[in-house]
């Protein structure tokens, strides 16, 4: 446990943004799930989109991950459009 004020308060800010860093993550998964699922929708894929956008932005995940991901699910999804 910290003694000095500052380095209560610095944990205090890491439990709330590992907290807040949890749930965006979560939720960013689940989106990314339901985008690259055989039945996905083109609203499933640009919510994906914005989440990893997001996530990218705010440090969640490194940028270069982030453009990957979306690169891989568009050809996912061309490729299916492609196949119907």
């Amino acid at each position: 446990m910290p003694n000095l004020a500052s380095s209560k308060k610095d944990m205090r800010k890491s439990r709330a943004r590992a907290v807040r860093n949890r749930a965006q993550r979560s939720a960013l998964r689940t989106a990314l799930k339901k985008a690259n699922a055989p039945t996905a929708s083109a609203d499933d894929s640009a919510k994906a989109v914005t989440l990893l956008d997001r996530a990218a932005r705010k440090g969640l995940v490194h940028k270069n991950a982030a453009a990957r991901r979306k690169s891989r699910m568009a050809k996912r999804a061309n490729a299916a459009a492609a196949a119907k």
